[in-house]
């Protein structure tokens, strides 16, 4: 039976925190919300001063290239004590962080046309993202309402860098050729004759602003033909976990700003012409040979030096 790799995952971290709020008798957490009520006011003014905002979308995810959600607890009916209501509230607080978070991950992608037939794989894959993402959470803020009793507490993993969420993911799927060809498949590799290219690139911006494009954690970039221009193989391990596959902005000029982080000084910049899934791309067959011939003196798609502009 055909499933997506990335609903595996979260069926496994879902669990876990379900059974524990259960055990908690906590209600359902909040709905995301980017304010938070007066009863919080710390809480705001920590985002603020810390620069954070709480995650709203997948897109806004990797653009901030970290997750951060909120969740808000009670504290346990046999509490008998000020200190036991704040700490069973705290971690009833946390728990539900770690839901926001499981049940959010549920739609970032790995890649858009991934299906694992498998079982056996399937799992393997599963055993070792659970155990990079649970390592990777950390409570970065806690708050508690001794009024009304109830605690709030953030929880922040990384998309990429050390113990982020695609870390584990990368490590496994770019190390282990069997999971590679499971994930990514064996799409023929574009190999064009190469053209003169006068300047010289030491980058690439792809601006998806015209079509339904949405980050994963692999993004792929084809020709019209379906030959593979840029995926994780193109990249070098070190690399991908630490950095990803890109940067992901909303407009050219903020694309530029973010690859220059990255020591890219003169970006090529082309436009998608279409997709393959909703995160591969494709471009014209004059881009693609551009960017392969660009590509071999600049390589930066070894270096990850690309950009997506999405709406």
């Amino acid at each position: 039976m055909k499933k997506q790799l990335i609903v595996a995952v979260l069926c496994l971290i879902i669990g876990f925190v379900s059974s524990v709020s259960a055990q908690m008798q906590q209600p359902p957490g909040p709905a995301p919300s980017a304010q938070l009520d007066e009863r919080f006011q710390k809480a705001n003014q920590w985002l603020n001063q810390n620069n954070l905002s709480i995650t709203q979308s997948q897109g806004q995810a990797f653009m901030d290239d970290y997750i951060l959600v909120m969740g808000e607890g009670l504290p346990s009916p046999t509490a008998k004590t000020p200190a036991q209501q704040r700490l069973t509230a705290e971690r009833a607080a946390t728990v539900m962080a770690y839901r926001q978070l499981a049940e959010f991950l549920d739609g970032v992608a790995i890649v858009g046309d991934t299906l694992v037939k498998d079982a056996e794989l399937q799992y393997d894959i599963v055993r070792a993202a659970v155990a990079g993402f649970i390592k990777g959470v950390q409570v970065v803020h806690k708050e508690y309402n001794k009024e009304e009793g109830s605690a709030l507490v953030f929880v922040k993993i990384g998309m990429t860098g050390p113990n982020g969420f695609a870390q584990a993911m990368y490590s496994k799927i770019v190390g282990d050729p069997k999971i590679k060809k499971a994930v990514i498949g064996d799409k023929p590799v574009y190999r064009p004759k190469p053209v003169l290219v006068e300047e010289k690139y030491d980058g690439l911006i792809i601006d998806a602003t015209q079509q339904n494009f949405r980050p994963a954690l692999i993004n792929r970039i084809f020709t019209p033909k379906g030959e593979v221009l840029y995926d994780p193989s193109k990249i070098s391990q070190k690399v991908l976990v630490e950095q990803g596959c890109g940067e992901y902005t909303n407009s050219v000029d903020k694309a530029k700003a973010a690859l220059e982080s990255r020591g890219v000084k003169n970006a090529m910049i082309v436009t998608a012409i279409g997709t393959v899934s909703t995160s591969d791309l494709q471009v014209s067959d004059t881009d693609a040979v551009n960017i392969f011939s660009a590509n071999q003196k600049g390589s930066f798609l070894a270096a990850a030096k690309v950009a997506f502009v999405l709406k």
